[in-house]
C-alpha cells in the first residue's frame, strides 16, 4: 500500500472498517495514559500463548512453551490529537537502551521525534524535536516522519533521515528543497544537521548507517512524481559529500554487509539485484540472482543475511538468505503464520539463528492476534512467542495494530517493539505504544 493512501484511510476507510468489524467507535484522549497513573504495566500472562477465537495458523506452526514477561508503556509527546501519532522508522537496541522515532504524520505541520528508553528505570528521555530542530518559517514544509532506521555510528552518533507525511506537500508551495539526514548524540543531546537534499526535491523514504565506514545509503522518492522514480544515494557522513547518486534507487529497504562493507538493492521497476561497493566507488553493478527485500537482517556470524518479501493479496511473504561473500541466495520458505504477510523489520539474534519479526505492519497485525514470531534459520520453522492481541485491548483498551519498528538486544534476551496503536477501534491507529518483551531462556 502507497503511503499517499493514509489519508484516504484516515477520512473514509477508518470508520467503514471500525462498523465492518462491529465496533463502536471511542473518543481518543492525549496523552494516552495508563489507569491509576501508571506509567509501566508489566504482564506475564497464560494468555499470551493461547491462540486467539477464529485464527487459524499456517502449517507447521507452533507455539512457545513459556509466557514472556512484557513491559507497556505509552510514548510521551504525544499531548494532542496527532494526524496521526504513528512510528515508520525501524529502531535500534544498543548500549542497554532502546531508540525509537515517532512523528505526528501529516506535513507540512507535522513533527518527529527521537527517544532513548532506559530498561532499567523504565524511563524515556526525548533526544530530537525535529520541529525544534529545524526552526522553518510558517508555512514551510516540516516532515511528519523519520522513515528511515537509526543506527549508531562507530563515532557515537546516532543517524537518520526524514521523510514527508501527506504526498501533497513536497511541493513548491511550501518551500519544498529535500528532506535531511541528521545525526544525534546520546550522550549529549546535540543533533546536528548533515545535508539538506543531498538528492533536491527528493523525500529519504530509506535509510541506512554503515556504522563502521560511516557512509549513510538511502532510497530516495521525488517529491512530486511518481514513487518509482526515486535514486540511490551513497552520502559520506565524515565529509559530508555525496558519493554516489543515481536513479532507479531501491524502493524500502537495502541490503548491508558489515564485513565486506557491500550494499545491495533492487533497483526501480525492474527489481534488477544491483551492488554498490564503496571500496571501488563509481556507480552500482548489476548482479545475477533473485530475492524479495521489504526487510533485511542484520549480518550473521556466518555472513548470512535474511531478507523478506513484500507479501500481499495474491501472495505470501517469503524468507531469503543472501550469502555476502559468495552472492549465493536460497529461498527459505513462507514467514506470513496466518493470514498477514506485510513484514517490515527483521532482527537477528547474535549467534546468527532465530530471527524475531510481527507480520500485519500497516494496521493489520491485530487480525492475527498480533503475534510475535521466532523463525528458527537452522530448522526453518516458525513459532509465536506471544500473541499481544486481544490482551491489550481487554486489559488496557489499546489494539497493538502493527509496527516498523522491532529491534533486539545485542545478547538477544529482549525484544523492543514500538507500535501503532489504536484506542478507538477499527485498523487506524492513533497513537505510538512500547512492549519490551522479556524472552524467556526456554524459548531462545
Amino acid at each position: 500500500m502507497r503511503y499517499g493512501l493514509l489519508v484516504v484511510l484516515l477520512l473514509a476507510y477508518f470508520p467503514a472498517q471500525a462498523a465492518a468489524q462491529g465496533k463502536k467507535k471511542t473518543e481518543a484522549t492525549f496523552p494516552p495514559l495508563l489507569a491509576e497513573g501508571k506509567t509501566v504495566a508489566v504482564d506475564r500472562a497464560a494468555d499470551f500463548l493461547k491462540k486467539p477465537e477464529g485464527i487459524t495458523l499456517a502449517e507447521g506452526v507452533t507455539i512457545a512453551k513459556t509466557p514472556p514477561t512484557i513491559d507497556f508503556l505509552y510514548f510521551p509527546g504525544q499531548t494532542y490529537p496527532g494526524k496521526p501519532w504513528s512510528a515508520w522508522g525501524d529502531s535500534l537496541a544498543v548500549n542497554g537502551k532502546y531508540y525509537a522515532a515517532i512523528g505526528d504524520h501529516l506535513a507540512p505541520t507535522g513533527n518527529a521525534f527521537v527517544y532513548e528508553y532506559d530498561p532499567q528505570t523504565r524511563k524515556f528521555r526525548q533526544l530530537v524535536d525535529l520541529r525544534q530542530l529545524l526552526r522553518l518559517p510558517e508555512g514551510h514544509y516540516s516532515p511528519g516522519k523519520i522513515h528511515s532506521r537509526l543506527d549508531l555510528g562507530s563515532d557515537g552518533w546516532l543517524y537518520f533521515s526524514t521523510h514527508r507525511g501527506s504526498t501533497t506537500v513536497t511541493t513548491e508551495r511550501y518551500h519544498y528543497q529535500g528532506d535531511w539526514i541528521l545525526r544525534c548524540h546520546p550522550a549529549t543531546g546535540k543533533t546536528e544537521i548533515l545535508a539538506h537534499g543531498p538528492v533536491p526535491r527528493h523525500c529519504l523514504p530509506t535509510g541506512q548507517l554503515d556504522p563502521r565506514r560511516l557512509i549513510f545509503y538511502a532510497g530516495t522518492t521525488p517529491g512530486v512524481g511518481k514513487e518509482d522514480e526515486g535514486h540511490f544515494l551513497a552520502f559520506d557522513v565524515k565529509a559530508k559529500k555525496v558519493l554516489c547518486d543515481v536513479p532507479q534507487g531501491p524502493a524500502r529497504a537495502l541490503i548491508l554487509s558489515s564485513s565486506t562493507g557491500r550494499v545491495y538493492y533492487l533497483q526501480g521497476k525492474s527489481n534488477t539485484l544491483m551492488r554498490y561497493d564503496p571500496a571501488r566507488g563509481g556507480q552500482p553493478t548489476k548482479i545475477d540472482g533473485t530475492l524479495g527485500l521489504r526487510a533485511a537482517s542484520a549480518e550473521s556470524p556466518q555472513g548470512i543475511v535474511y531478507t523478506v518479501s513484500q507479501g500481499g493479496k495474491d501472495a505470501g511473504a517469503t524468507l531469503y538468505s543472501f550469502a555476502v561473500k559468495t552472492e549465493k541466495i536460497a529461498k527459505l520458505g513462507p514467514a506470513e503464520v496466518a493470514t498477514q504477510t506485510y513484514i517490515t523489520s527483521l532482527d537477528l539474534d547474535p549467534t546468527g539463528r532465530y530471527l524475531y519479526y510481527v507480520p500485519g505492519a500497516h494496521g493489520g497485525s491485530a487480525s492475527d492476534g498480533s503475534p510475535v514470531v521466532q523463525y528458527d534459520t537452522q530448522t526453518h520453522t516458525r513459532k509465536i512467542l506471544a500473541f499481544l492481541h486481544p490482551y491489550y485491548k481487554t486489559k488496557y483498551g489499546c489494539a497493538l495494530a502493527g509496527t516498523y519498528s522491532v529491534a533486539l538486544d545485542p545478547r538477544g534476551e529482549t525484544l523492543y517493539i514500538t507500535w501503532n496503536a489504536n484506542r478507538t477501534g477499527g485498523r487506524v491507529w492513533d497513537c505510538c505504544a512500547l512492549t519490551v518483551l522479556h524472552l524467556p531462556a526456554s524459548e531462545r
